[in-house]
C-alpha cells in the first residue's frame, strides 16, 4: 500500500532535488533559444515537423517548470512563464532575416504544454517522480 510520507521532507527527500530540474531548465532554454534563433542547414535537428518540435518542446519545458517549482501546482503563473517564453522566441523570430514567425507556433506550443498536463496522471505513478505530487497534490 501506497503511504504518503508524513511530512513535506520525508517527501523532499525521496524526490530528484528541485536544483537539478532548475539546471536542466537552464540548459533546455538555452538549447531551444539556439535551435529558434540560429540558421540551420536542412539536415539539422529535427522532429520531422516544425509544429511538432515546438509542442515537444514546451511539453519538456512545461515537465521542467512544474518540476523546478516543485510546491506550487500548474496553474496560469507556470503556463504564463511558458507562453511568455514562446512569444519572446516568435518575435525575435519576426526579427530575424532567415527566420519566419506564426501563431501557429504559439499554437503548437500550447498544445506542448497541454499534452504535459494531460501526461502528469501516468507520470504521477512513476516511482522517481511520484513525490512532486505529494508535496502539492494538485
Amino acid at each position: 500500500m501506497n503511504t504518503p510520507p508524513s511530512n513535506k521532507a520525508d517527501a523532499q527527500s525521496s524526490a530528484i532535488p528541485a536544483w537539478l530540474f532548475r539546471v536542466a531548465l537552464v540548459f533546455a532554454c538555452i538549447a531551444i533559444s539556439y535551435l529558434a534563433f540560429t540558421q540551420f542547414p536542412e539536415n539539422g535537428p529535427d522532429l520531422g515537423w516544425d509544429k511538432f518540435n515546438h509542442a515537444a518542446a514546451f511539453y519538456v519545458l512545461a515537465f521542467l517548470v512544474d518540476f523546478s517549482i516543485p510546491r506550487t501546482r500548474f496553474g496560469l503563473a507556470k503556463f504564463g512563464m511558458l507562453i511568455a517564453y514562446g512569444i519572446c522566441i516568435e518575435v525575435v523570430q519576426y526579427l530575424l532575416p532567415y527566420r519566419e514567425s506564426s501563431f501557429e507556433d504559439l499554437f503548437a506550443d500550447m498544445v506542448g504544454i497541454l499534452a504535459y498536463l494531460l501526461s502528469t496522471p501516468i507520470l504521477a505513478r512513476l516511482p522517481l517522480l511520484r513525490a512532486r505530487w505529494r508535496l502539492n497534490p494538485s
